[in-house]
């Protein structure tokens, strides 16, 4: 890339995770793209002994395990420029003093959605046939017909949906939803564009008056302190009985205590990808039951999924280094308001 300035750049992340996330040819692109001095790769900041490669660093690339940017890391790295985020949320590594610097963000938060919209839209369909919770027991078949419908009816023709939290993967699940017959998609989210939210194929409306219509709540909200059990007692129980509770977001956006409660009375059901705490206790009263599956935070980026992410923050590392806007900068306004 003759014409093109190649900004000196370093991987941050956990050795586990570069080993998964960067192919051969990734590491080839990446060399033709930036200029790399030898350490490619590290895990700690703090290392006295990355004095020299840390004072010409301009860009970050970071991935899961990577340190936050405090103020002294920052003071290690004078040139830096920008911070590229192959992973989850930024919230972690990013602080004031990092905006406070004008270092620009960028993350693949679009591109590690489409996995979680996928799982939750899987989990939808399931939900309506109540597949995971008559796979969890014994064949109904041998109860009869009767057994099938014990948590609650079965189908996907005319159901009604409520997302909760119009975020980038929610808006992915509004549209993926659209693909069954006679859907109805309910939005709850009070910064969420209404107008926006109606092109995706779903009805704004407040969460009291979502609630009580849905057959299956699926979340996808941030997690902030205004956030944290938004689904409480009061809100599950105005859930009609039998509807499913699916979250992908964070697992403190309920109330688990609440959630065992209804689920162990048998009037709700639930899909869990996310719990709170993460990983649940040995003695949680959600393990066990047929009407609850709890999956290890699985709809996000795994696996071959992996590579797709660091490809975009590569994408994204081309077009910083051509002067070019970056496809998803981050700012500390747009990641307050983001899932």
């Amino acid at each position: 890339m003759p014409d093109v300035h190649r900004p000196e750049a370093l991987v941050v992340m956990s050795r586990e995770a570069f080993g998964n996330q960067f192919s051969e040819e990734q590491l080839s692109r990446l060399g033709t793209l930036a200029r790399v001095p030898d350490p490619l790769f590290v895990e700690d900041l703090d290392d006295p002994a990355l004095g020299e490669r840390l004072a010409g660093v301009e860009v970050l690339l970071t991935g899961w395990g990577a340190p936050q940017l405090t103020a002294g890391r920052l003071d290690r790295m004078p040139r830096l420029r920008a911070m590229l985020h192959s992973a989850g949320s930024v919230r972690p590594h990013v602080t004031e003093e990092l905006w406070r610097r004008g270092v620009r963000v960028a993350a693949v938060a679009e591109v590690n959605a489409a996995p979680v919209a996928e799982f939750t839209l899987a989990a939808i369909v399931l939900a309506g046939k109540k597949a995971p919770f008559l796979a969890a027991g014994r064949d109904p078949r041998r109860d009869g017909d009767a057994a099938l419908t014990r948590f609650g009816g079965l189908g996907n023709f005319g159901v009604t949906i409520g997302v909760v939290g119009f975020s980038r993967i929610g808006r992915r699940v509004v549209a993926l939803a659209q693909q069954l017959s006679a859907v109805t998609v309910l939005v709850a989210d009070p910064f969420a564009d209404p107008d926006e939210v109606r092109a995706a194929g779903g009805r704004p409306v407040p969460l009291e008056e979502l609630l009580p219509r849905v057959d299956v709540l699926s979340l996808h909200a941030p997690e902030l302190p205004s956030t944290r059990h938004m689904i409480s007692a009061r809100e599950l129980s105005a859930l009609p009985d039998h509807a499913t509770v699916i979250n992908t977001a964070r697992g403190s956006l309920i109330d688990t205590e609440a959630l065992v409660r209804e689920c162990a009375a048998g009037r709700l059901n639930a899909i869990l990808d996310v719990t709170d705490p993460e990983p649940l206790p040995e003695d949680s009263g959600l393990y066990g039951l047929p009407n609850v599956m709890v999956t290890p935070h699985l709809a996000g980026s795994l696996g071959n999924e992996l590579h797709r992410l660091t490809e975009a923050a590569l994408d994204e590392l081309e077009r910083f280094a051509a002067g070019r806007p970056l496809h998803e900068e981050i700012t500390a306004e747009s990641l307050r308001l983001s899932a």
